[in-house]
């Protein structure tokens, strides 16, 4: 039993800069995301606009199902923040790309149309897939 306790000690360190690290790039992901989408999500969710809760939830989970991906396979801290922000550029791409298909998508969801948030949240979501799958190098 003191081998576990003592490999603990030693992989600490690394698990808290691993995660410290994932929680400020997905706090950077959400301020920038909430930024740059004209939907005004925060404002939206305090007033009971489920489909902004849905769109961005997609969003978050898109951008999380990748940083998983880069945490996996990055070789160290400098790697993990560089492919973690590939991951978030890849997810303000998926806001761009559903607004050129569907010019009316940030009306529709501050109309709380939740056919429009689950599609922008799926776009998402299978991006941030497949964007996880190709970051296994």
């Amino acid at each position: 039993m003191p081998e576990l306790r003592f490999d603990l000690m030693v992989l600490l360190p690394s698990f808290l800069a691993y995660f410290g690290t994932a929680l400020v790039l997905t706090g950077l992901f959400l301020v920038l995301y909430t930024l740059v989408t004209p939907i005004a999500e925060w404002r939206e969710i305090q007033n009971g606009n489920a489909a902004a809760a849905v769109s961005l939830a997609g969003a978050l989970l898109g951008f999380v199902l990748a940083l998983n991906s880069v945490i996996t396979h990055s070789g160290g801290l400098a790697d993990m923040a560089v492919w973690g922000a590939v991951a978030l550029v890849a997810q303000l791409c998926v806001f761009f790309a559903a607004r050129l298909l569907k010019p009316d998508l940030v009306v529709r969801i501050g109309d709380r149309s939740m056919s429009h948030a689950i599609l922008l949240g799926a776009a998402s979501v299978a991006v941030g897939l497949l964007n996880a799958a190709c970051m296994s190098y």
